[in-house]
């Protein structure tokens, strides 16, 4: 009876043995993951500051000002510049024609 009950206890000894070693390889490889992520964070991190700093030195007042100029062929109001249009009589609707809207 104490033999059997030596190898059941041997049995179960080496099965814990044996989860302890498997937990303990697991414990090592979710550590070296989570490393491995804080490392691809950092990295992340440092991407998006250089990310950052291009976008605020493309956004400068004057740099947008002259790609306006040069590309969109954009330039500042001037009162020598401006061009006024007036409406002629048959281009305004009738309803919009008396100073009550059309109604009375």
């Amino acid at each position: 009876m104490t033999a059997r009950l030596n190898i059941l206890l041997l049995a179960a000894l080496l099965a814990s043995a044996l989860y302890q070693v498997r937990t303990s390889h697991e414990a090592r490889r979710l550590f070296v993951a989570v490393e491995a992520e804080r490392v691809r964070e950092a990295q992340l991190q440092t991407e998006y500051e250089q990310l950052d700093v291009a976008k605020r030195s493309q956004a400068v007042p004057l740099r947008v000002e002259r790609l306006a100029r040069d590309k969109l062929r954009m330039f500042n109001a001037s009162p020598a510049l401006t061009q006024y249009v007036g409406l002629s009589e048959a281009a305004v609707p009738p309803a919009a024609s008396s100073p009550a809207g059309g109604r009375r």
